[in-house]
Formats: C-alpha cells, structure tokens, sequence
C-alpha cells in the first residue's frame, strides 16, 4: 500500500513541454523560470569552504559559535534587528528544507499560507497532515487559532512588500490566540521601490520576538543556492526545540558549509554588488515587457516581476516560449495566480539582453 502524502506534481515538471519548445530558439533558451543564482560564489566564500574542509569530525546541529554571532551581527547591520540572542540562530540546509518540515517539526496541525505562495508552503502542510488555510486577511479565519500562520515579504511570487503596519497586525492577531508567525525573509535584502522590514524588528515586534521565527537563505544574496545554506532565528523557545527534533532527526549542516555562511553573514559588500547585478537587470528587462504589453504588478522588491498580459497564465507562458522565453505560470503559487507569469531576474546580462531584443522584435 502507497502511504505517501499526496502532494501536488512538481511544478517544473509540468512545464516540461514549454521548456521544450523555448529550447527550439535558434539562439538557445532564456530561462526566467527559476530563482536559480548564475553569478559566481564571491572568492570570500570559496576561500572559507576550505579553511574546514580537513576537519573529519561531526559537525554541530547548533552550528558554530561565531556563525551565530555573525548573523546576529549580520541581522543588525542590514535589517535594524537588533537584541537577537545568538543561541537562537540555527543553521539550515538551505530554507527549503526548513519551510518544508517547519510545520512537522513544531507538531501545529493547522497552517495558513498567503493566497499566493511559494508552493513549498502548501507541501509542508501536507507532510504534516495539517489542515490548510489560504488567505491574506486573517480576519476571515474568524475565531479560529491555527497552529502557524506564514508570511512572505517580499513575496515569492509577486514580490509585494507587506508595510509594517499589516505584519504589527499578523503579529497582534497571532499573539492573541497563541499562533507561531513564521516569516520567509529570503528577499528581504532586494528592495527596489520600498525597504522591506523584517519581522524581528522592533517596529513590527515591538521588541519581544516571542512567537515569532524569521527564515532567511543566502541562495540569492550570496550566490549559495549550491551550498544549501540558510538559517532561522527569532524566539530563543521555539529554536531551541527545532534544534533538539533536528539533533534527533540528523538535519546537520556541513561543517565546511558552515565555515562558507560566516563568512557571507560576515561581509556586506558582495551582497551589495549582487543586488546591483539584480537591479541593473530589472531595470532593462521591466521596460521591454512593458512595452511589449505586459502590465507589471507589485513587483516593488525580490528577485520577480509579476506581469500579465491579461490573458491565461499558460497562455502567456506558450507567447513567451515560442520566442526562447521560459517563465513560470503563476497557477504555480495559487488559484488566483491564473492570468499572471512570474518572470525571474536570474539570468546573465547576455541572456537577459537576448529576452529584451525577442519581446523588442518579436
């Protein structure tokens, strides 16, 4: 007997077809489809993996010392989180393996994602056997007391920004019935038209991270989504049992892996010169869909451009195709993602070029 989830099909299986085509192009594929880094790891980085590469012991769940030091000093000098205790860092493999087992791994039963979504949310609920809620105004939850409610500013899709006046009132709505917010900060560095705020800071939290956790992944900002290198922090509580079910479970980041992250955490100016990177793209490929039809929305901050050209999402996604363009349905991250595409800022200067002279002569 089959005693696995159901879980929906990979996504990017699915659109296995489209890629197919968009790879017939006589000048190759430009492939917006993925969150997928293509610039080099910074040499910092490189350097540090082997300064642990000789060491054959286990490595610690907890990570070490001065990696929890580093993002808390990281935290405070990008985000203005300031008072996070260093015991409440855990390094992850990756996020996604965090957003995926974080519902199992608090035992909630009940978990409510954005009606647009990063579709690893839905899977992680399912794993758990969880009941799914989808829903931006939790007020509609009425009485209700889920177990774990996510938030996602920037979003992956759409790359809105939350003010923090809407994450004080996730925060107060779920601190009176006893709810974890678990926020995904993977963007939170790659604000264009607006600064997003963390979830930890004082604004939102007014200073008391209780409840709250923030998962943060240096796959975009540092070109590490090789390396599988993330981590959480937030209530000292709710990290310290993650970290007894992860000691148990052998969910353990590599110790060169680890020796990689201080580093990153530790240094500011490669990550100002990927956003740059991120930007300068942006700022060629927004003005050639634009004139091409499309209608961007949100898209304020993150690594996306939500655009439409109001039509069905897969119908945008074959346009795109027959002219080399990959991108993703936005039926990928919800029902009501079905007239949008996600366009991805994660291709070379030279690919993006080729997208702008296709959507320019089409």
């Amino acid at each position: 007997m089959n005693t696995f989830p159901q879980l929906p099909d990979f996504p990017w299986d699915v659109l296995a077809d489209h890629a197919a085509r968009a790879r017939t192009h006589p000048d190759g594929v430009v492939d917006l489809s993925m969150g997928t880094p293509v610039d080099p790891v910074p040499p910092l980085v490189q350097a540090a993996l082997g300064t642990a590469a000789e060491l054959p012991g286990y490595p610690q769940t907890h990570g070490v010392p001065q990696l929890r030091a580093e993002a808390v000093a990281a935290m405070a000098r990008r985000h203005g989180v300031t008072g996070l205790d260093p015991d409440a860092v855990l390094p992850t493999i990756g996020s996604k393996e965090l957003v995926a087992w974080l519902p199992t791994l608090l035992g909630v039963r009940s978990v409510v994602i954005p009606e647009l979504a990063y579709p690893t949310y839905e899977v992680g609920a399912r794993l758990a056997k969880a009941e799914l809620f989808r829903s931006d105004g939790l007020t509609a939850l009425g009485p209700a007391a889920p177990g774990m409610v996510w938030l996602n500013s920037p979003s992956n899709p759409t790359g809105r920004v939350l003010p923090v006046e809407h994450l004080r009132k996730v925060v107060d709505w779920a601190r009176e019935r006893g709810t974890i917010v678990v926020s995904d900060e993977c963007y939170l560095a790659l604000g264009w038209e607006t600064e997003p705020v963390s979830v930890l800071h004082p604004s939102v939290s007014g200073g008391d991270v209780t409840g709250l956790l923030a998962v943060h992944s240096l796959s975009k900002i540092s070109s590490l989504a090789g390396y599988r290198a993330g981590f959480v922090t937030g209530d000292p509580a709710l990290v310290r049992g993650l970290l007894e079910v992860r000691k148990h479970a052998g969910m353990i980041v590599p110790r060169p892996i680890q020796a990689a992250i201080t580093a990153a955490l530790a240094d500011d100016t490669h990550v100002a010169d990927q956003k740059a990177r991120f930007a300068a793209r942006r700022d060629v490929l927004r003005p050639a869909l634009l004139e091409a039809g499309f209608k961007i929305d949100h898209s304020e901050a993150g690594l996306y451009l939500w655009a439409t050209r109001d039509e069905s999402a897969w119908d945008t996604v074959q346009w795109l195709a027959e002219r080399g363009i990959l991108v993703a349905p936005g039926t990928f991250y919800g029902p009501t993602g079905d007239r949008h595409v996600r366009i991805a800022l994660t291709a070379t200067d030279e690919r993006i070029a080729a997208a702008v002279s296709r959507l320019s002569h089409p």
